[in-house]
């Protein structure tokens, strides 16, 4: 009775959903991170990077980012006309937290001549500050774009840095931030799963520690992942080294094949789970879109100072 009440419950809550996006011209924009359930009423789904044009692209009059805040502060960079909800407002991000604005700004001044690359989760006032924005996705595009002569700065993720100049050859001085969930992977617990399931492949975001990516038979971006795991021939069992609520996608564009979320180095919480990212749910997607709150805004200022670099990226393709 109890899961019949829950579904029920379930049920009108996406009824409800469905009448308010219509009622409000809004598009649900969610990352791969986020719970099933999100994933699967969104209109897009992606990482940071199709997101971010998603976002660019929509004709909608609001745009309601089941992400983090970071995201968020992207689509309203992008759409500085249209509403932007975010379901939580305090769906924060450890690696944007890492990278307070006047740091950053004085970690630039400190070092003249040198082009700052940002990760996009940063906020926008280190985007304001910023030369050039990346995502995992295209990172090494914008590295490699940036003439031999130059320096680079790169900010706030040292293990996305890392794995950068090994991939380009490039130094770079990198910004001493991590991501809370890919730091907690544990080496141990991926070498007993490599043990148990000596066919998987393991796959890996460049977030994660480099001693988790001496393992990985592909690094990549949560879209690179996704793909890789769901179209490579030879192999159809996969350890995953990234936050899991992308293995939903995973299962559901290759049904036939096992996906093996990283566990994190404490056995008695979920920290493989981004807790900000969870912090979305069902009934807070409904009450924004019913009240139109939590409402994004910014000082236009801001806003334009931080919309160059990210035009920038998007020049690249």
């Amino acid at each position: 009775m109890a899961l019949a009440a829950e579904r029920a419950h379930q049920a009108d809550i996406f009824d409800e959903i469905d009448a308010l996006r219509r009622q409000r011209r809004a598009v649900i924009l969610a990352h791969y991170y986020q719970e099933p359930d999100i994933q699967d009423l969104a209109d897009h789904i992606g990482d940071s990077l199709q997101l971010a044009r998603a976002a660019r692209d929509t004709d909608a009059e609001v745009i309601v980012f089941c992400g983090v805040h970071f995201m968020a502060e992207t689509a309203k960079i992008l759409n500085p006309e249209r509403v932007v909800l975010i379901p939580d407002m305090k769906a924060g991000c450890s690696l944007a937290d890492a990278a307070p604005g006047k740091r950053v700004a004085a970690w630039k001044a400190a070092h003249p001549g040198h082009v700052l690359v940002s990760y996009i989760n940063c906020s926008a006032e280190v985007k304001a500050v910023s030369d050039i924005i990346c995502t995992s996705s295209n990172a090494e595009k914008v590295i490699r774009s940036i003439p031999e002569s130059q320096g680079i700065l790169f900010c706030p993720d040292r293990n996305l840095g890392a794995w950068l100049q090994k991939r380009t050859g490039r130094e770079m001085v990198l910004w001493q931030g991590t991501c809370i969930v890919h730091e907690t992977f544990s080496e141990q617990k991926l070498i007993a799963l490599k043990v148990r399931h000596p066919a998987a492949k393991v796959i890996c975001h460049p977030e994660c520690e480099p001693n988790l990516l001496r393992h990985a038979d592909h690094i990549g971006s949560t879209s690179s992942l996704l793909q890789y795991a769901t179209t490579t021939p030879d192999a159809d069992t996969f350890i995953v080294g990234t936050e899991p609520g992308i293995l939903h996608q995973m299962q559901k564009a290759a049904p036939g094949r096992t996906f093996l979320p990283l566990p994190g180095m404490d056995e008695t919480c979920a920290c493989n789970e981004c807790p900000h990212m969870r912090r979305n749910t069902l009934e807070k997607i409904r009450d924004c879109l019913r009240d139109l709150q939590p409402q994004l805004h910014m000082p236009e200022p801001l806003r334009v100072a931080a919309l160059r670099p990210l035009e920038r990226m998007m020049a690249l393709g």
